[in-house]
């Protein structure tokens, strides 16, 4: 049995979940999300919990198990908290702006790196080199934080790039200079 499907979700009382044959659709005071479940996994609701069970001992329907009780886990707070990620371009002359439904990077390159904003995500920049990236959608969030940080990932000579806020980038030593004696 799997650690994490085994327990059961406590569903606060803010959220309404509905279940559809494989469809899960989980509303909240921040918005609505839906999820489509394998066919050999299935949701019970009993009162304010909610348990993911699994109808079959496949080695396919035992991974898929804790995986989706953690994706509807991870719903639930979207839908109540929200995600967020926030990111920090660190670099003489590197910057980011909002241009419309595009997040703009200037990372050393000729042209600036535009990356669009997807429906649902809300991205805003703070002195020109924070961005913050909220949603509902925890995959949505973490990905478009990914394709940031792609961008420009830290060098490992000067740290220079895009990074997470918090995230420690080790630098590699540069080209020692020898001295004749």
């Amino acid at each position: 049995m799997s650690k994490i499907g085994k327990n059961p979700i406590i569903i606060p009382d803010t959220v309404t979940i509905k279940v559809e044959d494989n469809l899960v659709t989980v509303t909240g005071p921040k918005g609505e999300l839906t999820l489509t479940l394998p066919l050999k996994i299935k949701v019970k609701i009993n009162k304010k919990e909610l348990l993911v069970e699994r109808l079959s001992e496949d080695k396919q329907t035992r991974s898929n198990h804790g995986t989706f009780r953690s994706h509807i886990q991870n719903m639930i707070t979207g839908v109540t908290e929200g995600w967020q990620k926030e990111l920090q371009v660190v670099g003489t002359g590197f910057r980011a702006a909002i241009e419309g439904k595009f997040l703009s990077l200037i990372v050393g390159f000729i042209n600036p790196v535009k990356l669009p904003i997807l429906k649902g995500l809300t991205v805003t920049v703070d002195q020109d080199n924070k961005i913050v990236v909220s949603g509902i959608d925890k995959v949505l969030v973490g990905q478009f934080a990914s394709n940031a940080r792609k961008a420009r990932k830290p060098d490992a000579y000067q740290g220079k790039g895009v990074r997470y806020v918090g995230e420690h980038v080790k630098l590699k030593p540069g080209k020692a200079v020898k001295t004749e004696a």
